[in-house]
């Protein structure tokens, strides 16, 4: 007994005791050395979101870039596809990015903008490219990785850029001329250029988040828009419009991004992979654009909810000449260093028109 008159352990209970506490240490180390192992055999997770419907250029094309990103990276990478602005709309999604609460997206060209990188709109400037192997040179070239460079300083790293398609203008009026847009109010993104581009047609611009555009239209809110083929379709828009003229006025195309703290905290390896999963989605998105719209206008041809009128030549030209003064306007926007590369790229001379 001791002096408290608690009992002295036994020899056969110490040894019980130091055993019992050796093995409890061992385990906590097993553990502990598990962990990491049990830790890197979870995927990596890539949230994907999008505002565009899944079967689209954008839509399809990120559905490519899971299946590669699995493939490439034996099953390391999972990524999840958020389509039609499930996780977040327009104007949520970059700030949603920088925040980390989502890892990726293919964001339109001119959403740049408002985070300071103006010279994106550059892409809005109508009739600048006249066809995907113009838009091509510059998007592939100089240009192009000086653009995607930009992002950096904003928290942001692009990969590549996608293209949709050219576009069209829809309403329900008929639109033979310039003069016909006078007055119609016209919904656009968010952009200074498609601003200017819609003052410049007499018509009034209407900023609005891609996902409300239907309604809107159904409502008589807004009396017309401006989208690809694809666009228009999987968003039924043709539904609610009794007219369309095809100008290919513009294009839209996007910047497939990443949150810069994650993909910089990436093992390289996986960096490399991802990157040509990233490559040739890229290449089976702009593919394959082209004909996806060429299959939407055929369905609203189909549809037979919406005239179309196909433009002559002469008719062309007179939308060309209407819009051209929005490039001097929008120059010092973007700035004449970009323009002006572009045009040495394209060839495209507004003084020729």
């Amino acid at each position: 007994m001791t002096r408290s008159g608690a009992q002295t352990p036994t020899s056969q209970e110490t040894t019980l005791t130091a055993t019992t506490t050796r093995r409890t240490a061992l385990a906590a180390t097993a553990l502990a050395v598990a962990a990491p192992r049990l830790y890197a055999q979870a995927p990596i997770v890539i949230k994907f979101s999008h505002v565009v419907a899944a079967d689209t250029p954008k839509g399809n094309g990120s559905e490519f870039f899971a299946k590669r990103a699995a493939e490439l990276t034996k099953g390391k990478v999972k990524v999840e596809v958020y389509p039609n602005s499930t996780l977040f709309k327009d104007k949520e999604e970059i700030e949603a990015l920088q925040l980390g609460a989502v890892q990726m997206l293919a964001p339109s060209l001119s959403k740049f903008a408002p985070l300071g990188v103006k010279e994106f709109e550059v892409f809005d400037f109508p009739y600048l490219f006249d066809s995907f192997d113009e838009l091509h040179k510059v998007q592939q070239g100089a240009v192009g990785k000086g653009l995607l460079n930009k992002l950096e300083a904003k928290g942001i790293t692009g990969l590549a850029f996608w293209d949709n398609g050219f576009k069209s203008f829809s309403s329900n009026r008929r639109m033979a001329r310039p003069e016909d847009m006078k007055g119609l109010k016209m919904r656009i993104q968010s952009s200074k250029v498609l601003e200017a581009q819609m003052r410049a047609l007499g018509a009034l611009p209407q900023v609005m988040a891609f996902s409300e555009v239907y309604q809107a239209l159904q409502t008589g809110v807004v009396d017309g828009t401006e989208n690809p083929h694809s666009n228009l379709y999987s968003q039924k828009m043709h539904e609610v419009q009794k007219h369309m003229t095809i100008t290919d006025h513009g294009f839209v195309g996007y910047a497939v991004v990443v949150n810069k703290k994650f993909w910089d905290g990436l093992p390289a390896d996986i960096r490399g992979q991802l990157t040509q999963a990233m490559a040739d989605a890229t290449k089976f998105t702009n593919d394959s654009a082209l004909k996806d719209n060429e299959d939407a206008l055929a369905k609203v041809r189909a549809a037979k909810t919406t005239e179309i009128l196909t433009l002559s030549a002469a008719d062309r030209l007179s939308w060309k000449r209407a819009l051209v003064k929005v490039h001097k306007e929008m120059e010092p926007r973007v700035g004449s260093e970009i323009l002006q590369a572009v045009y040495k790229e394209t060839g495209f001379d507004p003084a020729k028109l």
